[in-house]
């Protein structure tokens, strides 16, 4: 997933309640969908961040205490600044991109 190319809101956005249902017809069922989506992406997200982290780890037994690097912290500033992953979700669903069966 490319999270440079999203339009997603990174503040707190009201939708427009019949854009969301409209795909399914029932409110309930979108959300549904979206909330599945955005544990998806929040999962994927997650295992990007770490796997970016241990890039840069150094390991040192004789400490007790964990230090991150300077590397470490820009990722982690990076991944801060992004839409959270409820947004994308939406953005995806509004844009037609999240499939579903009914």
């Amino acid at each position: 997933m490319d999270l440079k190319k999203t339009n997603a809101a990174v503040n707190t956005i009201t939708y427009n309640k019949a854009e969301i249902e409209k795909p399914t017809g029932n409110i309930y069922e979108a959300i549904t969908i979206i909330a599945k989506r955005a544990n998806q992406i929040n999962t994927e997200i997650k295992k990007e961040l770490i796997d970016k982290l241990d890039e840069f780890a150094t390991y040192n037994d004789s400490l007790d205490e964990v230090f991150e690097n300077k590397e470490q912290i820009e990722v982690s500033k990076y991944y801060e600044k992004l839409p959270k992953p409820h947004a994308l979700a939406v953005e995806e669903w509004l844009k037609g991109d999240i499939t579903f069966k009914e």
